[in-house]
């Protein structure tokens, strides 16, 4: 397996992750949990959210797969009137990453504004993007809010 950049600041900050890999092809967090043998409640995805309001920095908000994005309570959570969803080709634009691949670790310094649901915090580890479809890493919780500086909000409704 190659090295990808979200495993670079990893290991250059002496941090604790195993990677899985599994097929390119599969995208959603319900295929990932299965291929790699957890439950999908601790497979998180990163989203790409822009603000309706001009100026605003763009945002990756890192949520669990069975859980739906509330861009209201977002919104309401971190004081901004008005959020959409990145379409996929704003997201890769602005990420340079494919959708299913986008990871809030491979894309420090990259300005963006971060975000992780607070329903993270029932877990010690979780798993996430490598930054590369086909490859998530399973990271303390602790350390993506640390390496990412992600605000933890409640941004999703239960399914």
């Amino acid at each position: 397996m190659q090295k990808t950049n979200a495993m670079r600041v990893l290991d250059g900050r002496k941090i604790a992750y195993t990677a899985h890999e599994y097929s390119d092809e599969i995208h959603g967090t319900d295929d990932v949990a299965a291929a790699i043998g957890v439950s999908e409640a601790e497979v998180y995805k990163t989203l790409v959210v822009l603000s309706e309001t001009p100026g605003r920095k763009p945002m990756l908000v890192i949520t669990p797969g069975p859980r739906e994005l509330n861009l209201r309570l977002l919104a309401r959570e971190i004081g901004e009137k008005s959020l959409r969803m990145a379409t996929h080709k704003e997201a890769e634009r602005l990420t340079g990453l494919k959708v299913g691949g986008i990871s809030a670790l491979a894309l420090l310094n990259k300005g963006f504004a971060i975000y992780i649901d607070a329903s993270a915090q029932q877990f010690e580890s979780i798993y996430v993007s490598a930054g590369q479809r086909g490859i998530n890493l399973r990271v303390s919780v602790a350390d993506v809010i640390a390496v990412t500086g992600a605000k933890v909000v409640r941004a999703t409704t239960e399914p």
